[in-house]
């Protein structure tokens, strides 16, 4: 019996190559989201055979500097990253892109930051029904009270 070699990426569990491989043939950017024990990260990526390249890229710590005072892993605050984020790939002339989750799940933190890049400008092919409900978006049922609009005008302000 011949020993048949599993990829180290597929073996930990970091690579969907099936999904990559359909990404990189459909030749359009992509949207990542990164969600850890405290932050939210999310990244748009053009694909290349020699390697990704970042075109816009936003971390829920810039939510500190304008005043936020709850969790950088909540909805809205997964939200308000994915609104930046696809604020500065606008501005870096993205006009579509698509999701990119790879072998991890869909979350309702990962479908949050999706809206926001959705509301920024960005096509993304998504269906409504996926995305969180606006009260919880707008923070509603956390106990730390932000402006989610508020916080929306700053990012609006700063990045044109």
């Amino acid at each position: 019996m011949a020993y048949s070699k599993i990829l180290r990426r597929l073996r930990e569990e970091k690579t969907n190559y099936r999904k990559r491989g359909t990404m990189l043939i459909g030749k359009r950017d992509f949207i990542t989201v990164t969600i850890s024990n405290q932050n939210t990260q999310v990244q748009i990526l053009t694909p290349g055979m020699t390697g990704d390249k970042v075109i816009s890229s936003a971390h829920s710590r810039y939510l500190i500097e304008k005043g936020w005072k709850g969790s950088r892993k909540s909805v809205p605050a997964a939200y308000l990253t994915g609104y930046l984020a696809g604020k500065k790939a606008i501005s870096k002339g993205a006009k579509n892109a698509i999701l990119y989750t790879g072998t991890k799940r869909y979350t309702q933190r990962m479908a949050a930051a999706l809206k926001g890049i959705i509301d920024a400008g960005l096509k993304v092919p998504a269906s409504e029904d996926t995305f969180p409900p606006e009260d919880r978006i707008n923070g509603k049922h956390l106990t730390v009270k932000n402006d989610v609009s508020k916080m929306k005008s700053t990012i609006d302000g700063e990045v044109k």
